[in-house]
C-alpha cells in the first residue's frame, strides 16, 4: 500500500483498526510512535546499485488503555510528516510492530481495517545469479490424459 492509498482509506473510516496476520487485532489503545522515511541505498547480488524509499509506521502498545488513535488524527500526523520529511505519496508503507522481535509488515485494507501482511525476501538479480524462473505449479489431479499416452494394457510401458 502506498502513502496515497492509506490517506484515502483513512478518509473513509472513523475507527482505526490493525489486524495481525494471525487474525488477531492490535490492541485498540496502540500509538503510532514514529512515521519514518527510510531510504535504502544498496547493491543487489548482481552488482546493480539500487535505491528504495519506504515509509515506516511504528505501532506501539502501552499500558495506557484509554488511548484511542482515530483515523482523522493519524491523517494529520501523516500530513505533518509529509511536510517535514518530504514524503513521496507513491512510496510503499511498512509497519513495525512488537512481536518476539520488531516485526515488519506490509499493509493492506479490507474495507474497514488495515491488515498487516507478512513480507518476503527476494532476489532482485535472478537472471544474473542463475536462479531459474519459477515453473507454474499444477495439480496432477487436474491434468487431462493425453490421447498419445499409452494405456496400461497396451504393452508400451
Amino acid at each position: 500500500m502506498t502513502l496515497r492509498e492509506i490517506k484515502n482509506h483513512l478518509n473513509q473510516i472513523e475507527n482505526l483498526k490493525f489486524i495481525l496476520p494471525d487474525g488477531s487485532q492490535v490492541p485498540s489503545h496502540f500509538h503510532v510512535t514514529e512515521v519514518c522515511k527510510i531510504t535504502k541505498h544498496f547493491i543487489d547480488c548482481g552488482g546493480t546499485e539500487r535505491f528504495q524509499d519506504t515509509i515506516n509506521f511504528q505501532l506501539w502498545t502501552a499500558d495506557d488503555v484509554d488511548h484511542r488513535l482515530q483515523a482523522k488524527k493519524l491523517n494529520s500526523i501523516i500530513q505533518l510528516s509529509e511536510k517535514q520529511l518530504k514524503l513521496n505519496e507513491d512510496s510503499t508503507i511498512e509497519v513495525e510492530y512488537q512481536g518476539q522481535t520488531i516485526e515488519t509488515y506490509g499493509l493492506n485494507f479490507n474495507g474497514s481495517a488495515f491488515q498487516l501482511m507478512p513480507l518476503q525476501t527476494d532476489c532482485l538479480a535472478k537472471d544474473q545469479c542463475g536462479v531459474p524462473e519459477s515453473k507454474p505449479k499444477v495439480k496432477l489431479s487436474e491434468l487431462q490424459a493425453s490421447q498419445a499416452c499409452c494405456s496400461p494394457e497396451s504393452g508400451c510401458c
